[in-house]
């Protein structure tokens, strides 16, 4: 009798209070430097930035980056708004990883999954480098007649989305405003953008239900980068069929709440899953639920290792390192 009211007892409290079973999870190991010689792989560098996204890709020799981090731009003025920023961070290590015998960088395209700061802040600071170029940019219009007032009044959605435009438009870069979704090539990847259309919602709804996701696939290894994508109008219940299963996630929304839902992790059932957020602020419990779903340990947080990166080797593979950008926390 004893046993079996322990084991309810038990029971009760972890699914009151998963993320007390997390905590040995985040803090699990700090991952190897990586070595030298492996510059040159295809590789995607996930920076550690607080809580926002900068990550680099590198394939075969091309460069291009899917969001820029944190700036410290505070255009309105606003208390809540003065934000540590990482454009320098992110710019040096550009220069740093992906440059070339000149100093010069190459991105073949940069895309901004939404008009967050925290992911294209640091986009004008990269934009108007002189030792920078771009091939092309992927940022979707902004539409406020459809944001809700919260964020129209209290964010910088406009004013972040203007600076990368008007940086692209300085530089002459070309701008894919209205992705279609079709597979590209880049280096040995293809990437595959979802979420490229907007389903009619009569509601108001915050920037993060506008956020593109990019899917990387190589000789069958598959990547998903969720940006912010969250599942509050049904964005990652409609999308997860048809992104499938994948070998790693790096997680929507920093793993904030509204974000990587039960349906979605058990769909996608990714391998392992990089958390760009510093260790403080990740959510626990989603930590918690993913480990549950895929029944591993194999969550890296960025500010908990310095930054991660990922080596996609030929074989399927997928090798994880730490130390590459930031300070742990």
């Amino acid at each position: 009798m004893f046993t079996k009211v322990f084991t309810i007892i038990v029971a009760v409290f972890c699914f009151l209070f998963p993320h007390l079973f997390a905590l040995d999870i985040t803090n699990r190991t700090v991952l190897n430097a990586a070595p030298a010689e492996l510059a040159g792989a295809d590789r995607i560098h996930f920076l550690s930035t607080g809580s926002s996204d900068a990550i680099l890709l590198e394939s075969d020799g091309h460069f291009a980056m899917v969001d820029a981090g944190e700036d410290t731009d505070n255009p309105r003025g606003f208390d809540a708004l003065n934000l540590p920023g990482f454009e320098q961070e992110v710019l040096a290590y550009l220069k740093a990883h992906a440059a070339d015998e000149n100093g010069k960088v190459h991105l073949d395209f940069v895309l901004g999954t939404h008009a967050h700061s925290d992911h294209i802040g640091g986009f004008d600071t990269i934009l108007l480098d002189p030792d920078v170029t771009v091939g092309r940019a992927y940022l979707k219009h902004y539409d406020s007649s459809r944001i809700n007032e919260y964020e129209i009044e209290q964010w910088d959605n406009q004013e972040v989305w203007d600076q990368m435009m008007n940086a692209l438009n300085e530089r002459g870069v070309p701008v894919i405003s209205e992705p279609d979704g079709a597979p590209f090539a880049f280096g040995n990847f293809t990437v595959t953008l979802f979420n490229t259309d907007d389903p009619e919602n009569p509601d108001r709804v915050g920037e993060n239900d506008q956020s593109l996701g990019v899917l990387l696939e190589k000789n069958g290894t598959r990547i998903f980068l969720a940006g912010d994508m969250d599942d509050y109008t049904g964005d990652e219940t409609r999308l997860a069929p048809e992104i499938g299963k994948v070998d790693l996630l790096k997680v929507g929304h920093h793993s904030y709440s509204g974000s990587t839902t039960q349906g979605f992790v058990e769909t996608l059932r990714p391998e392992a899953c990089v958390i760009t957020n510093s260790q403080r602020n990740a959510d626990l419990n989603t930590v918690a639920r993913i480990v549950h779903i895929c029944r591993h340990k194999n969550v890296y947080i960025t500010g908990n290792e310095n930054g991660v990166l990922a080596v996609i080797g030929d074989n399927g593979d997928i090798s994880y390192y730490g130390g590459i950008s930031g300070a742990a926390d």
